[in-house]
């Protein structure tokens, strides 16, 4: 069951990393023109660049995972990776967050973020919850 979590979990932390590089207003070319007539990302262009910065620990914890032998780090990895879920969640809604409208942010940048957090949420979870019942 460690190599299946593992294998899940690494999947999903690339999919948090790659996703919303691709799916953010900047890759469409859209920019925020200050009033000097110069232009700046949008909000939802540093969301995704934080999203890296949460993957990444989520992928070296699915690797992890993969080698785990003990049951204790397999609830430690589990605890972690929850709680990088979360940051995973966090971003686009209430730290950083995505532009307003029919963006693409919007419509598929932010709804892919949540679902994808939350999976690594229930994979932790599940983790956690089987670490209790197999054997040392």
């Amino acid at each position: 069951m460690n190599k299946v979590l593992g294998t899940a979990i690494i999947v999903l932390a690339l999919a948090i990393v790659i996703i919303p590089q691709y799916t953010n207003c900047s890759s469409e070319g859209r920019f925020l023109t200050l009033s000097s007539g110069k232009t700046t990302p949008m909000k939802c262009h540093w969301t995704a660049r934080a999203e890296i910065a949460a993957g990444i620990p989520i992928l070296g914890i699915g690797a992890t995972m993969l080698f785990a032998r003990k049951k204790e780090s397999f609830r430690l990895l589990g605890g972690l990776s929850l709680v990088l879920a979360v940051m995973v969640m966090l971003l686009p809604t209430s730290l950083i967050g995505v532009c307003n409208g029919a963006m693409l942010c919007d419509t598929v940048m932010k709804p892919t973020l949540l679902t994808l957090g939350s999976l690594v949420g229930v994979a932790s979870v599940l983790g956690i919850i089987l670490s209790f019942r197999k054997g040392e």
